[in-house]
């Protein structure tokens, strides 16, 4: 890298996320209970909710791994909301 050159920030997310799959997915974040989502380490709380979803769509390898990366990259936010609703 050159000396004050300006790289684009990578993601894991190569390809976007339909909306009704993210709307499903904020919907497994709420009614799950908070507890479970703040207190599972990163990869089973991907798993975790990667299996919830499964369990009311079938999802094929592409959007499985799709899914996997999305919420990867929300996990902040995810345990944010799971403490903001342990709080009140």
């Amino acid at each position: 890298m050159v000396r004050g050159e300006i790289t684009q920030p990578t993601t894991c997310v190569q390809s976007s996320m339909p909306p009704l799959m993210i709307r499903q997915l904020w919907s497994l974040v709420e009614t799950t209970q908070a507890t479970t989502l703040v207190n599972l380490d990163d990869s089973s709380l991907v798993q975790w909710l990667l299996n919830l979803f499964g369990d009311q769509q079938a999802l094929d390898a592409e959007e499985s791994n799709l899914l996997a990366n999305y919420i990867h990259t929300r996990i902040s936010l995810i345990r944010d909301l799971a403490y903001d609703r342990i709080a009140t």
